[in-house]
Order: structure tokens, then sequence, then C-alpha cells
């Protein structure tokens, strides 16, 4: 049985095909075409994702990490020490170590935005995954009520196979009770 998009978009969505998002109509054509609608969404992502995007994923990786805040602690201790005790009156930095925040400012000052870029474009990658979950969801959705319409027709059919049955044995039960009881000549 071929089915057409405007009818299904009618039938199981409710709504005419020029209505539908483009998930709804990928999942609709692709139950049609009885094909899969689920991809990989990491390629699609991968083939957008340029050196920038990468440099920016992997600075946010390195500084929201557990290694990084201890390494950082480890070279702020190395600092105070080395300008407190172990140069005497020879430090670079005296107390209360500005050349120090200087650096803590341009780290901050330049971490801080690439972080927030790598954000946003994880959060471009959610919406991504979110839609496609949808597209995904809905094509089961749309499979799951054309198996309700398959059963339904099958014990349609089934249930007026029986009814055509019992007509058939009414008729000849009334035949053989006609016969048991007409009177006996």
């Amino acid at each position: 049985m071929h089915r057409t998009l405007p009818e299904l978009a009618g039938r199981w969505l409710g709504r005419k095909p020029e209505a539908l998002s483009v998930e709804e109509t990928s999942a609709l054509q692709s139950a049609i075409d009885r094909q899969p609608v689920s991809r990989d969404v990491n390629v699609d992502v991968a083939k957008q994702e340029d050196l920038g995007d990468r440099i920016a994923d992997g600075i946010a990786r390195i500084g929201g990490s557990w290694s990084f805040i201890i390494t950082f602690v480890l070279f702020l201790v190395v600092w105070t020490i080395g300008n407190v005790w172990l140069l005497g009156q020879r430090v670079f930095d005296p107390y209360p170590f500005i050349f120090l925040n200087l650096v803590l400012s341009m780290v901050a000052a330049l971490q801080a935005p690439v972080i927030m870029m790598s954000q946003n474009r994880q959060s471009a990658r959610d919406r991504i995954d979110a839609a496609h979950d949808y597209e995904v969801n809905l094509k089961a959705e749309i499979e799951i009520m054309a198996l309700h319409e398959k059963l339904d027709e099958m014990r349609h059919s089934q249930i007026m196979i029986l009814r055509e049955d019992l007509a058939k044995l009414t008729s000849q039960l009334e035949r053989i009770e006609a016969l048991v009881t007409a009177p006996k000549a």
C-alpha cells in the first residue's frame, strides 16, 4: 500500500505538509521510503569545525580539568615561594605580586572568551542533537502508529472473516434445525 506525504501528514500529525518542520517532513518521508532516519551527528558537527573551534574546545577541556587547577595552584605556590623566601632581596615580583596579578588577569581575559566560544558551540551541538532526537522519536512514533493501523486492519479483516463464517454456520444451523423440527411424514 503506497502512502503519500500529504496523506500521512494529515492522518498522523494532523497538519498539512506545508506546516511541517524539516525534521517532521524527513521523518514522514523516511517512513514512506522505509529508510532509517538516525545518523551520527558527530560526523556532521566535525565537518563544520575549523581549527579555531578545535583549539577553543581543547582550551576549554584543559582549563576545566583538575589537572589544570592543580598545575596552576602549584605554579602560584612556586611563584610565591620564589619571590618571598628563595630570592630574598632580589625578588622580581615583590609582594603584593603585581606582575602575577597581571599574568592572572591576562590568562583570565583570554581564557574566559575562549571557554564561552566552546560553550556556545556546545549549545549549538546540543540543539542539533535535540533536533535529531526529535526526528528519531517522531519516526518511531510514526512507525508505531503504522503498526497499530496494520494490526487494526488485520483484526478487522479477521472479524469480517469470522462474521462470514458465523453467518454460514448460522444458516447451516438453521437448515439443520429446520430438518430436525420438520414434521415427519
